[in-house]
């Protein structure tokens, strides 16, 4: 049990903790300035200034405190009685010189970084490095042990902090909260995170809001209102606030200790007393209550510790102190007489040893081990990955006699092979998705699990229960965040939503996909399981929704990133969904985006031929094609399953009214592969490329988003020139499925066109059947104005099997 609230901590353990807490704010005000003289063993000169000062003091002091604070309430067994670990996820990351410090001091850096030990010369390194050319980032960033959120983007900490964790049950993740950050829409969203922890099975979460009243030129909402009006908002959240303020006004740091250090004792013994209060009802079967869980809301002077004035303007306590309080340090003789007061005020002689390093008895109010949040597993999740124990997805396929049958809706397919991964995987494995799960099919995981949720639940809720694998919120970027976190501790998940809408996390992907790249060049950073998308709901199927529900470029963003962490597939029916999503799953490393329907459709490949094609990621349908080992007059290209499904009717158009011009069909299902090898691993030599697409002859493409992003993709190649994409164009409403593609000239008719009219020869030979084509346009798009839905032979098409079984 965590020390009750009345057992006052210990006045050696307080000086020993400012001590600490000094040698922590001395490092970090050397990273940002220093480039050598670490220790002051003489005065500061102009070299020993770094000429480009980089960096972010204001929020670092706090950052600090609460990281020593958060040591001594862990210890050397651990908090809790030992049973537990400690995460911190900082999220004013741009305090990141506070966490390097921090990770030095505790020798965590020093293990992961051999050239910069704990004594004079790596002091000197440590500095040197910070924000400088060939060094680190000034942020928490990949490259910082302890670290799983860098926070250069502000909103997504809480977030991060619920998904570190789920299915953690001893761990508590303290989750600071710049008061910048709490003016963002993510953040306040990430509020509802606690309506959806276990207060058993999962971790214990420690929102600290950290009011220094400023951000980089402005005061904050949150340091400005009534501070019951601020109280009430996180009690209207379902949080106990604690609160402390101190250093205000030159207040002595030994008080603020004490009453910080009473403070943590506190809330440490009610989180304790809360879980052992869910764990008794939970054993009795009783009603597992939500608890009040607590948040502290701590107020500290924004660059606590640093020049009180600066060119008689101030500086701690405002604005001025957000970055570097004395920009002129190398060139102003003033400004760098400053600078050492600053420094010599922490009694760095009291701190280190003559070589530089930190004096054993400071060094010994660490905890030790993994207990060091600068060292726990649970920031570096590769470590505690397992693989999943995936079913065989082959044994739940569709049978598929002939191409063109069903018709069945993939996602729904997916769905039952899903159900038995959460059964094989009930610790490490969730589905997030905003409220969603249903809508986009796959319900069938709901025989193996139920939503969880820990708000008021009533009689009629379905799937809805205290614990479950599924967790969904009408908040994508809470989804995002959540899986994130929780990926990043080393557990496995999906994320499933609407393509139209994930694009709110836009900027979310982006971080993520920036952490991937950076972590692969850091040989300590163990691979993490993938981030998986499963969108679907997709641009071609909103039709009854309308325009704003219509949106495929999130794959077009994707393709930002660098080539070695994303991957996109478009698998066009069952099967090769169910092969794509398991390869996916076991992958490491990546960004993986799956687009799919959900909607019934026919299904082409057999499971054999399924994974076969996966594998090659891109090939010829043979029986789509009659080309039969001659070079074709034309290609059809597709990628997408109702771009795969016009391209395949072109086909039969044109093999019924042109039997003789020989077409081939190529389907897509992995797109990077219409990449040149030297620019993606997935990449096609030009050999292959060639040899699929021909070096002359005409091309048509039938894509699921933008046609752009072919030619993006293909430029390279030799027949570039001839290929002519049919993609969404921006063209939506409310309408009939096939009215959609209409609008957007991606359906059969119009492909068969685009095939007269850039085959040689065929625009003067068959211009009425381009008329006719045409034609036939206006008739579909007047059944749809007469009745309400699309002609039936175009709703109810099937292939015709022309060439007789499969070859």
């Amino acid at each position: 049990m965590a020390a009750p609230a009345t057992t006052p901590a210990r006045t050696t353990d307080l000086r020993t903790l400012d001590a600490w807490w000094r040698a922590a704010n001395y490092l970090s005000v050397g990273q940002i300035y220093l480039m050598d003289n670490p220790l002051l063993r003489e005065p500061l000169a102009p070299e020993h200034v770094k000429p480009r000062l980089l960096g972010h003091w204001g929020t670092t002091p706090g950052l600090t405190f609460l990281w020593a604070h958060l040591n001594r309430v862990i210890g050397r067994d651990g908090w809790n009685g030992g049973k537990g670990d400690a995460l911190f996820v900082t999220g004013p990351g741009h305090g990141g010189p506070a966490v390097v410090a921090t990770a030095w001091l505790e020798g965590t850096y020093s293990e992961r970084y051999s050239h910069v030990p704990r004594d004079a010369e790596g002091m000197k390194a440590l500095f040197g490095q910070f924000s400088f050319p060939g060094g680190i980032p000034s942020h928490a960033a990949p490259e910082t042990p302890g670290s799983i959120h860098e926070g250069g983007e502000l909103g997504y900490a809480l977030a991060h902090a619920y998904g570190a964790a789920f299915d953690n049950p001893d761990l508590l993740v303290a989750c600071v909260i710049g008061d910048g950050e709490f003016e963002t829409g993510a953040l306040a969203g990430s509020w509802q995170a606690n309506k959806f922890v276990h207060p058993v099975h999962d971790g214990t979460v420690l929102p600290i809001l950290h009011l220094n009243g400023y951000k980089i030129a402005n005061s904050t909402v949150a340091a400005r209102i009534p501070e019951s009006e601020l109280l009430d908002q996180l009690r209207g959240h379902g949080h106990r606030p604690y609160v402390l303020e101190g250093g205000f006004d030159g207040e002595d740091t030994a008080a603020v200790h004490a009453r910080m250090a009473g403070v943590m004792d506190e809330i440490t013994g009610e989180i304790v007393r809360l879980r052992a209060r869910a764990a008794e009802q939970l054993e009795a079967g009783e009603e597992v209550e939500r608890p009040a869980w607590p948040v502290l809301v701590l107020r500290t002077p924004k660059g606590w510790t640093g020049p009180k004035e600066v060119d008689g303007k101030q500086v701690e306590g405002s604005f001025r102190a957000h970055q570097v309080p004395l920009a002129e340090t190398r060139t102003n003789d003033g400004h760098r007489a400053q600078l050492e007061e600053w420094m010599r005020s922490y009694r760095p002689e009291e701190l280190f040893d003559e070589d530089g390093a930190l004096r054993p008895e400071i060094a010994a109010f660490a905890p030790r081990g993994t207990k060091r949040m600068s060292a726990t597993p649970h920031a570096n999740g590769g470590e505690l990955l397992r693989d999943l124990r995936l079913p065989d997805f082959t044994a739940f396929g569709v049978d598929v006699p002939e191409p063109g049958s069903g018709p069945v809706g993939a996602t729904a397919v997916l769905g039952r092979w899903l159900a038995e991964v959460v059964r094989r995987n009930p610790h490490d494995f969730r589905i997030m998705g905003p409220d969603e799960t249903a809508s986009n099919r796959l319900q069938d995981v709901f025989d193996a699990t139920d939503r969880q949720f820990t708000g008021e639940i009533r009689d009629g809720d379905e799937h809805t229960a205290r614990a479950g694998r599924v967790l969904e919120v009408l908040n994508e970027q809470l989804c995002q965040g959540w899986l994130e976190g929780y990926l990043l501790t080393g557990r496995h998940g999906l994320f499933n939503c609407y393509e139209a809408f994930i694009h709110i996390v836009d900027s979310m992907f982006n971080q993520h996909a920036k952490w991937l790249a950076a972590c692969r060049h850091i040989p300590w950073r163990r691979p993490i399981a993938s981030l998986n998308y499963l969108l679907t709901s997709h641009v071609w199927r909103q039709d009854h929704n309308g325009f704003s529900h219509q949106d495929p470029g999130f794959v077009d963003h994707v393709l930002n990133k660098k080539p070695e962490i994303v991957r996109v597939y478009l698998p066009p029916d069952a099967n090769t969904l169910l092969s794509t999503y398991d390869h996916c799953l076991r992958t490491r490393n990546y960004v993986n985006v799956v687009v799919a329907g959900k909607n019934p459709g026919p299904q082409w490949l057999t499971m054999d031929e399924a994974v076969a094609h996966c594998t090659r990621g891109i090939g010829i349908w043979p029986w789509a094609s009659n080309d039969d080992g001659q070079e074709p007059d034309v290609v059809l290209g597709c990628a997408g399953d109702v771009p795969t499904l016009e391209a395949v009717a072109a086909v039969s158009l044109l093999r019924e009214h042109l039997p003789e011009l020989r077409v081939r069909l190529v389907n897509v299902v992995d797109l990077m592969r219409l990449q040149d090898e030297r620019e993606h691993p997935h990449g096609l030599s030009d050999r292959e490329f060639d040899g699929l697409f021909t070096t002359d002859k005409p091309v048509v493409f039938a894509y699921h988003g933008y046609p752009w992003l072919i030619h993006r993709l293909t430029y390279r190649r030799t027949n570039h020139r001839n290929i002519h994409v049919r993609g969404y164009k921006e063209e939506g409403t409310t309408t009939t499925p096939f009215d959609m593609v209409m609008l957007n000239d991606l359906d059969r008719f119009h492909l068969v066109v685009d095939v007269i009219d850039r085959v040689p020869g065929l625009a003067v030979r068959h211009a009425a059947l381009r008329q006719f084509m045409l034609d036939e346009r206006l008739r579909c798009r007047r059944h749809t104005r007469l009745h309400g839905e699309d002609a039936p032979d175009v709703r109810d098409w099937v292939w015709p099997d022309p060439s007789g079984p499969r070859p």
